[in-house]
């Protein structure tokens, strides 16, 4: 299996002399926290171009933010929670992508009685009765209904204490962005118009 060679191999590409991996014994600094879908084509590195340790990323089905609920506490909050009050992460970014099965079942209303965790969980995070906006055709790319996703979820990150404190305090930035995993191409929402347009 070429995973196993390549993870065999990889002390020898990047444990050696120099920039390797010496440095991450003393602790992580990243500067920025990434949330995006667990989709195998979002390789948020690859996207920003960033080198290991420089992003804490946080990956979901839907690039989902559940409500935040301490009581009733997910991986997800607890991620978001120790990235902002721990690592004071400066930026997070929040992408959803093109194509995307879990809006596009959201927004098709699929039935998803054989995958009753994936339903559960779309059902719970997601819920599709949220007054959005009716999309008609959505297209194969779903660009609209995750577009209006991923602003949906930025508003429900914006609703943790942790950041919406920072924010208000002037140590958090936030950006919403949509990234076509057919073009390569990077839109971000612009809260003036609500609209995305190319970084």
């Amino acid at each position: 299996m070429q995973i196993i060679d390549q993870a065999r191999d990889f002390p020898s590409r990047y444990g050696g002399e120099g920039p390797g991996l010496q440095g991450f014994a003393d602790g992580q600094r990243p500067s920025a926290m990434f949330i995006t879908c667990s989709d195998s084509r979002v390789v948020p590195t690859l996207l920003t171009g960033v080198g290991p340790g420089e992003l804490f990323e946080l990956r979901t089905a839907g690039n989902i933010v559940p409500p935040y609920d301490p009581e009733n506490a997910t991986s997800e909050m607890a991620t978001i929670e120790y990235a902002v009050s721990v690592l004071e992460v400066s930026d997070i970014i929040l992408c959803g992508h093109s194509h995307c099965g879990a809006v596009g079942a959201v927004a098709r209303g699929d039935d998803l009685r054989t995958l009753p965790a994936v339903r559960g969980w779309l059902s719970r995070s997601a819920p599709t009765d949220d007054g959005g906006p009716d999309f008609g055709d959505l297209g194969p790319d779903v660009a609209l209904p995750v577009q209006h996703h991923v602003v949906a979820q930025m508003q429900r990150l914006r609703d943790y204490p942790c950041v919406s404190e920072a924010v208000r305090e002037g140590r958090l930035g936030l950006h919403a962005w949509y990234y076509e995993v057919h073009t390569g191409a990077v839109q971000a929402h612009q809260i003036a118009t609500g609209t995305f347009s190319s970084l």
